[in-house]
């Protein structure tokens, strides 16, 4: 598929995730022959995606225009901006380039897929690199992950700015500060486009800096006398060392517990952005030899994932783990909308086995990675673009920064809501939506890369609201005689044992119907399937007003 272009060379933006959603955020920047992948991002899946691990972009337009694609390039290490690279480098072979964390992160997921040679090229803050007719300089920017940049690309026709996920920290724990002079180095020279963060676009103000975090966890350390359990994104590298930290002020041994936290923080520890000192980082194996005013277990699990180490603990299913009078459980994360019922469900299980729970609702014990209002106005007004496009978020969350863009002095027919598919088309001439590209959901079921179709989804659906019913039919093979059943067997439909007067009223019927298929009928087994799919259909919605899925098993004997 080919872009149509209205005049002369221009610049497409083409948006292929992240909008009007959270998650799956993917972004592609072409001029002429040249392509550049700016993050590969995947969704965890809604409450109706039966069976579906997680939700990746369609990216069949890069995969059409595979020979035009330049590189990729990461902005930070979340999973919602790095997790469905696996996909995408199993059919396009192309450089990928972020800072070291996040090259590290995705080195270990990649290794998961067996993509052991895959080019990881890092760069650093400041660092340019060229990429076909592009020029893209990384800048730093502080967010909920260490190590993460927005992004200055130079075009043929004038400058892009894509900030990434952002927040304007003044005191970040690493200390590392948001490179302010360089985004206002870009608006100082001209910036034609900037495609900005949304998702705290609805909230007021500043966003606190992650800092506040601390002051949180050092009142619950000072009044805690068991043991303090902390759940947390394993990539929030910032969070786990803010709960080292704390934790070796009061004297207390840290055990991380959950594959990604050990693994994440490891890597940080290789790299020299997580300091653990000597002897404070303990196996979970020698939880038993240590005193509980002594401990603090940094774990995963704050949103409820069901086979997470929090849930299992919640559940008293883990080995080591067993929650006791007396200890205190923090959920250092913001409950993701659709999660609330899950985490609800973990929060009343460990209170129901005697643990103290903070959550964000009664304690300063989470800060959002993302920049609030009045940071996105400032950003705004350090770059001051002559197009903007909102990115990352829902309709409203883009809706409400388009605003703040307007009241930034952007004139509204310069600020752009595109969706998922709908390119901008950027020359000399102006600027406007050119057409549509493929875009789109593919649901992943375990590592395959062929995704669940949508006619498997409804069929899970249905097997979930309404159950199934098969009919067991045996054929003589050579007469074609019915031999043996009809037996009736039901899942998720009703109870067998407790309802048998209406397996054999069905019983009845088969047989009834059995009985009057025509002989020429019965020698075609896709015909009996469908006449006792169409029978039962017709009397279990007229009798019980259900509609199960309807398998009928023909058995040649």
């Amino acid at each position: 598929m080919e872009i149509e272009q209205i005049s002369g060379n221009s610049l497409f933006v083409i948006p292929l995730g992240g909008l009007e959603e959270i998650g799956l955020n993917m972004t592609a920047f072409q001029y002429s022959d040249d392509i550049i992948i700016v993050d590969a991002g995947l969704m965890f899946p809604e409450e109706d995606m039966l069976g579906v691990d997680f939700v990746i972009p369609d990216f069949t337009y890069l995969l059409e225009n595979k020979e035009k694609v330049r590189g990729i390039i990461l902005t930070h290490g979340h999973e919602d901006h790095t997790g469905a690279l696996p996909f995408l480098l199993k059919e396009i072979n192309t450089p990928v380039y972020g800072t070291p964390l996040t090259l590290a992160i995705v080195k270990e997921k990649l290794k998961e897929h067996n993509l052991t040679n895959a080019a990881l090229i890092p760069v650093k803050p400041r660092d340019k690199i060229n990429l076909g007719v592009f020029i893209v300089e990384f800048i730093r920017v502080t967010h909920s992950i260490v190590d993460g940049v927005g992004l200055g690309i130079n075009t043929p026709i004038g400058n892009i700015i894509h900030t990434g996920d952002f927040k304007l920290d003044p005191t970040p724990v690493d200390g590392e500060l948001m490179d302010f002079h360089k985004f206002s180095e870009y608006g100082e020279k001209g910036t034609l486009v900037m495609l900005s963060d949304s998702t705290n676009a609805e909230k007021g103000g500043f966003t606190f800096s992650e800092k506040e975090v601390r002051r949180a966890f050092e009142d619950i350390f000072s009044k805690a006398r068991g043991r303090i359990i902390i759940s947390t994104f394993a990539s929030n590298i910032h969070r786990i060392q803010q709960a080292v930290d704390v934790a070796i002020q009061y004297g207390r041994k840290v055990i991380m517990c959950g594959k990604s936290i050990v693994s994440n923080a490891q890597i940080a520890l290789d790299l020299g952005y997580l300091k653990i000192p000597e002897n404070t980082w303990v196996r979970l194996e020698n939880l038993k030899d240590i005193p509980d005013s002594e401990v603090v277990i940094i774990t995963t699990g704050s949103q409820g994932e069901p086979m997470s180490v929090l849930s299992r603990i919640a559940v008293d299913e883990h080995k080591h783990i067993k929650i006791k009078e007396g200890d205190t459980v923090i959920l250092s994360a913001k409950m993701i909308p659709g999660n609330e019922r899950s985490i609800g469900k973990i929060i009343n299980h460990l209170m129901h086995r005697g643990a103290d729970v903070i959550y964000e609702k009664v304690s300063e014990i989470h800060v959002s990675g993302h920049a609030s209002k009045e940071e996105l106005k400032l950003m705004i007004n350090l770059v001051r673009p002559k197009y903007f496009i909102p990115i990352h978020g829902e309709y409203r969350h883009l809706k409400y920064h388009s605003k703040l863009a307007e009241k930034s002095g952007i004139p509204l027919e310069n600020i752009f809501l595109l969706e998922n598919g709908t390119p901008l088309e950027i020359n000399v001439s102006g600027a406007l939506k050119s057409g549509k590209v493929s875009s789109g959901r593919i649901f992943i079921d375990g590592k395959d890369a062929g995704g669940v179709e949508d006619m498997v989804l409804r069929d899970r659906r249905r097997l979930a609201h309404d159950g199934i019913v098969i009919v067991l039919v045996g054929i003589e093979k050579l007469t074609k005689k019915i031999v043996s059943g009809p037996e009736i067997i039901s899942r998720g439909f009703i109870f067998e044992d407790a309802s048998q007067d209406i397996i054999n009223e069905v019983r009845e019927l088969m047989a009834a119907t059995l009985t009057g298929i025509e002989d020429d009928v019965i020698s075609d087994i896709s015909l009996i399937q469908a006449k006792i799919r169409s029978t039962l259909k017709k009397y279990l919605r007229n009798t019980m007003d259900r509609r199960p899925m309807i398998m009928p098993v023909i058995m040649e004997v």
